[in-house]
């Protein structure tokens, strides 16, 4: 057992994240370990002990039992368009996917939630594109077919309706 809490570290992780950016320009690689702690902490999923191939969670309470892909993305600048999430696994076995969109200092602003259905039908409109083959999507199209599930203001949301 370390004496840090894991609370703790993340928290200097985003104050080193966003001190970094600042001085270098450049993002530090930890915004998808972020996520992955803020996504758990905050929507009730389990972290395997064991790394697993395809997923990073698995739901518990409303989601019980659903394999989820954590992706994340910290906007520095929204006013850039096209900037998009990290590769989907789509040969792995997985349920849903959750973005978690991040402030310039590494904070969740919002997260979002789509089904494997709702991102295979998308990628399939668009088979055409090489960025699709390999699982790639941008974030305002991911923000299209998903679920708005938790933001900064209201917490989780519950809310059964699906609403794009």
């Amino acid at each position: 057992m370390g004496v840090y809490s894991v609370n703790k570290l993340m928290t200097e992780a985003r104050r080193l994240a966003a001190e970094y950016r600042k001085t270098t320009g450049k993002p530090l690689a930890i915004s998808n370990e972020i996520a992955l702690f803020d996504a758990a902490r905050l929507l009730d999923l389990e972290v395997p002990e064991v790394s697993a191939s395809g997923y990073d969670v698995v739901g518990r309470g409303r989601r019980e039992g659903q394999r989820i892909q954590i992706k994340a993305r910290a906007l520095f600048d929204e006013s850039k368009s096209g900037q998009r999430i990290g590769q989907l696994k789509l040969d792995k076995e997985w349920d849903r996917v959750m973005l978690v969109l991040m402030d310039e200092n590494y904070e969740p602003c919002e997260i979002h939630e789509a089904t494997r259905p709702v991102i295979l039908d998308s990628l399939e409109g668009q088979k055409n594109s090489q960025r699709n083959r390999r699982g790639a999507m941008s974030i305002a199209r991911f923000r299209n077919i998903s679920r708005l599930v938790w933001t900064r203001e209201e917490g989780e949301i519950t809310g059964e309706l699906w609403e794009n």
